[in-house]
């Protein structure tokens, strides 16, 4: 894999002071085959063989099952005659016959293997292999038989020079060079009485190493006290590492003391603004927690610490101390000194990034509010009626809803007034006894227990002979719903089912998604059970303008891991609905009404036993659709290097395109997830764009995480809160330093930026949104590109928060790749990822996509509309024909070229039409063929209709016009065919023709007076 030099001279430029003398020697470009890591070796005198001794305290485990090849420096070729005669973690002796002398070898001891396309796992090093000479081995005194004699300690000896790493980040740092056997049994000697040890340690040397001693501090004083500079206002963080010598430790409590000054005089920095992030602290959704900290016998685990400083501090040293106790075993005590300076640092250190200050970030609560965001209003409580955006919920005495009713007119651009009722009878839950008799919960209350702009919450309680049904909802601005309903036995009682049902009209359940079924028209009966091989507890049943998603859940859920890593951490099945693979959903027409019925299945409940039957709707659609602002917001998915002035975004203006997004793995954005290592470059462009008029969005989310970030080590203190463990492999940079318990991700060799897994919903979530709020305010970006959503409805409301609080219109994009199929689950994109569609202003859901599906496929599956978001089209650059029937084009710079329809949205107006899709009853143009369909685009004098053929042959069709809908006078009618690049040639049309279509094809006419 070939790598770009500009990464090398950057990377070097952004990590010097994290690896400031770590290792003698410069970083060095070599062909990746011999691996990150190498030696080199002078030879000053001619010889048949030579030896050389390399202390290379290396931190790999089984270094004897990695070859070691030497390569002549002056003509690249990799000698032949070498014996590895002993290669252990400490250090290695090689014997070899020098070809060029005097001159230079370098000896790769960690020589890689290619990863495989596709692979993160994959990768390696190369075994060791004999290629020398028998012969020669022989008169080298390296016969298999003879290495014991140590005749080979008498050769000449050649000089080892330094160590060299392919780059500077590959570099072992000090912190990975090991002690050796020696010297840690020398210094537990120092301490006999000493269960365990702790060394204190500054932020710029992170702990890395977890099975071995850094030689740092076996040669360093002072391994109890810390004395670091700090400025005021700066959050100044360190480590303690906990060695446990001589047998594992468990429950670790810490405690702070006031940092005092020095003087005697003055204030302190207070224990209270000091804290320790292996604790515990606040999670994502503000609740607070605590964790244990354990290390296993003869491991090593740091302990990362913050601390405040005040911003009005005076300048001096601050002394005190932290105490760390093990359960069971004396507190140790570490001395913490403080220099504070009398500069200020108004931003706490977020700046630079090497100093840790961001990570009091993790802690952060920020835009975790009620707040309702645009475009959705406030909510209004009338009686035991909620109504949001669109939509309005009854409940019954037993705080279930007992009518639903939607203002979204059918075509889906605005709200009406006359309402849509979704349900066909009051939604229940309901016992089914032994004898088979049925009786929904009853004889509730409805309390208010919270009722604010963004929320409210009510409570009830009802029963069914012995059983009570405790009921906690809460709905949301945005139309989510959200019940826990905890159900408890008094008494023993045998039940044939417990479940909820949901009775829909059967206008309102034309279509259907979810639980295996991908998204298009609903059948008669369907069935489902539970099976955590797959990605599915959810299921939405709706129309274009009326729906509902019902998600199921228990007490134990834990948000999934995405895309082809959700077999790393699947669904938990929730208790009460899976009830031991006994639950089930089923959906089935009933007369008038479609019922969703939800089933737990039979089971036996003793005297106080509870279940949770938690379940969660979503009402859709969340908003009407923007159609202009689809038109007006116009895509560039690449990005151009302003290396030469503003002239480089011009081709982006004058091709049309006024939105640009940096993907990861380029000279902006390198990094996957951590955009603040090239702040400098990406503002820059960001400014140029913002002056040429375009806006700036960036790939930025969490669900992979480079190893390039400088907090990478405290994160990996937290054990398994943040990052995902696993059985490691993949690039050699993760095996060489995270060495173990790690999944490696995403690798971009142009960057050479390797990934490793994030555990899916963290306290990382806070730092994310925390770094994203920095962006906006000191980048100035405009929003976010999403490549799929590794997070729940909760973060992505405080991202949407974050960035209308901070940016004017900004944008949100989602692109997800089909997860219909075994690696992800078989779940449905639009289902899964419903719950954000409320925040999100354009989806992408084309990458391994079909566009020879059905047109029900297309509404439901891709399209967005039935959710209030419309989208664009990707695999293959998508069908453009179809496409224009739900207002989608591919996208510029990847996957595609819209100009030439952009241009004819431009020459035709779509500004200000209204669109009228072929779902709609009032489209006034409409098709004497079935498998054709039509959606126009009117105005007043004008309208434009989108044709395409889902025909499998040519076919000819006729249209059908209201001629009185759309303003037009029949008589003076005609339809015209622009030409339109790789699209249409030009033609015109009388209303009353036949039109031929291809198959998989269409016409954009323009349906007009002629002139006169």
């Amino acid at each position: 894999m070939l790598r770009r030099a500009w990464v090398f001279g950057l990377t070097t430029l952004l990590l010097a002071a994290s690896v400031a003398g770590a290792v003698d020697g410069p970083a060095g470009r070599w062909p990746d085959q011999w691996g990150s890591q190498r030696a080199l070796v002078r030879v000053e005198q001619k010889a048949d063989a030579v030896r050389v001794h390399l202390p290379w305290r290396r931190p790999d485990q089984n270094p004897r099952q990695k070859a070691v090849l030497v390569v002549d420096a002056t003509t690249g070729k990799q000698l032949q005659n070498v014996v590895a005669v002993s290669v252990g973690r400490e250090s290695g002796d090689l014997v070899f016959e020098p070809v060029t002398a005097p001159g230079d070898y370098h000896v790769y001891y960690l020589p890689a293997k290619p990863l495989a396309t596709g692979n993160p796992h994959s990768g390696g090093y190369v075994e060791p292999k004999e290629t020398a000479d028998e012969a020669w081995r022989i008169q080298a005194g390296v016969a298999a038989d003879e290495l014991a004699a140590n005749r080979w300690r008498k050769l000449p000896e050649a000089r080892f020079v330094e160590f060299q790493a392919i780059r500077d980040f590959d570099r072992f740092t000090e912190m990975e060079q090991i002690a050796t056997r020696a010297e840690t049994d020398a210094l537990l000697a120092r301490f006999p009485d000493e269960k365990y040890l702790l060394f204190v340690e500054d932020r710029q040397h992170p702990i890395r190493m977890t099975r071995d001693l850094p030689r740092r501090w076996i040669e360093r004083d002072g391994l109890r006290t810390l004395r670091g500079q700090a400025h005021r206002g700066e959050f100044h963080a360190w480590q303690v590492g906990v060695f446990a010598a001589r047998v594992a430790i468990e429950d670790v409590e810490v405690a702070f003391e006031d940092l005092r000054p020095a003087s005697g005089q003055g204030p302190s920095i207070p224990a209270s603004a000091i804290r320790c992030f292996n604790q515990g602290g606040v999670d994502w959704q503000g609740h607070r927690f605590t964790r244990t900290f354990d290390v296993e016998r003869g491991r090593v685990r740091a302990l990362w610490f913050g601390a405040a400083v005040p911003r009005d501090l005076p300048p001096g040293r601050y002394d005190g101390a932290v105490t760390i106790a093990p359960k069971g075993m004396p507190a140790g005590r570490v001395e913490v000194s403080l220099d504070v300076d009398d500069q200020l640092l108004e931003d706490g250190g977020d700046s630079e990034p090497w100093r840790h200050a961001r990570l009091r970030w993790l802690d952060s609560t920020i835009a975790l509010d009620d707040e309702p965001v645009a475009p959705y209003p406030p909510l209004q409580v009338t009686e035991n009626t909620i109504a949001c955006l669109g939509r309005r919920v009854s409940l019954d005495e037993n705080g279930l809803p007992e009518s639903v009713r939607n203002y979204f007119a059918p075509e889906m651009t605005h709200l009406v007034d006359r309402a849509r009722e979704l349900l066909a009878a009051p939604i229940r839950f309901a016992v089914q006894r032994a004898d088979g008799t049925v009786e929904p919960f009853s004889g509730g209350k409805l309390t208010w227990t919270m009722r604010g702009d963004g929320a409210v919450a009510w409570h009830a309680e009802s029963t069914v002979d012995a059983l009570r049904l405790r009921c906690d909802g809460r709905m949301e601005f945005d139309g989510c719903v959200e019940y826990r309903l905890r159900l408890t036995a008094d008494e023993p009682t045998d039940v044939k089912d417990l479940r909820l049902e949901i009775p829909l009209r059967r206008d309102v359940a034309r279509y259907m998604m979810g639980l295996g079924r991908p998204g298009g028209l609903r059948p008669a009966r369907f069935t489902w059970k539970w099976d955590r091989a797959k990605h599915q507890d959810c299921v939405w049943v709706g129309d274009v303008n009326a729906g509902v998603q019902c998600r199921l859940f228990g007490e134990n859920y834990v948000h999934p891991l995405m895309n082809q890593y959700y077999a790393e951490r699947p669904l938990n099945l929730p208790p009460a609905w899976f009830n031991d693979g006994q639950g089930s959903v089923t959906i089935a027409e009933e007369g008038q009404a479609v019922v969703l019925r939800a089933s737990g299945g039979p089971r036996s409940l003793g005297p106080g036993q509870t279940l949770h039957f938690h379940f969660r709707l979503l009402l859709t659609p969340f908003r009407p659709i923007d159609p202009d602002g689809h038109w007006a917001r116009r895509y560039y998915h690449r990005y151009r290097w302003p290396n030469r002035g503003d002239d480089d975004l011009r081709p982006v203006v004058h091709g049309g395109a006024n939105v640009v997004n940096i993907h990861q793995g380029n000279q902006l954005n390198p990094y996957i997830n951590y955009p603040f290592l090239t702040v400098a470059p990406l503002s820059e462009f960001v400014r140029r764009a913002h002056e040429q008029g375009l806006r700036v969005k960036i790939y930025y989310t969490v669900r992979e995480l480079t190893t390039h970030l400088p907090e990478l080590w405290a994160l990996r203190s937290l054990g398994d809160e943040v990052l995902a463990g696993g059985d490691g492999g993949g690039p050699a940079w993760l095996r060489e330093h995270l060495v173990d318990d790690y999944r490696p991700a995403w690798y971009d060799a142009p960057v050479d930026d390797a990934s490793i897994l994030t555990v899916g919903m963290s306290r990382w979530h806070n730092f994310y949104l925390e770094g994203l709020d920095w962006l906006v305010r000191n980048v100035e970006i405009d929003g976010l590109y999403l490549d799929d959503v590794a997070y729940d409805r909760t973060v992505m409301k405080r991202v949407r928060k974050i960035l209308n609080r901070g940016r004017p219109d900004p944008l949100i994009d989602l692109h997800s790749w089909n997860h219909f199929c075994p690696r992800a689950g078989f779940a449905c994109c639009a289902n899964l990822y419903m719950e954000s569609l409320p925040y999100v202003d354009r989806i992408w859901f084309g990458e391994g996509r079909d566009y020879n599906t059905p047109p029900d496929y297309w509404l439901v599956e891709i399209s967005g509309i039935p959710f209030g978001v419309m989208g664009e089209m990707l695999q293959g650059g998508g069908n453009p024909w179809r496409g224009m029937v739900y207002g989608m084009t591919n996208r510029w710079g990847w996957g595609g070229d819209p100009r030439p329809l952009w241009r004819l949205w431009d020459e035709f107006g779509m500004a200000g039409s209204r669109m009228i899709g072929y779902w709609s009853p009032a489209c006034p143009v409409a098709t004497d063929q079935e498998s054709v369909l039509a959606t126009v685009y009117h105005r007043p004098d004008k309208t434009l209709v989108a044709l395409a053929s889902w025909a499998p042959e040519k076919v000819s069709c006729r249209l059908k016009f209201d001629w009185a809908a759309l303003g037009l006078d029949a008589a003076r009618a005609e339809l015209r065919a622009p030409a339109i690049e790789r699209f249409q040639p030009a033609e015109v049309f009388q209303p009353q023709d036949a039109i031929p279509i291809e198959p998989g094809r269409g016409w954009l006419l323009i349906l007009q007076h002629r002139p006169e």
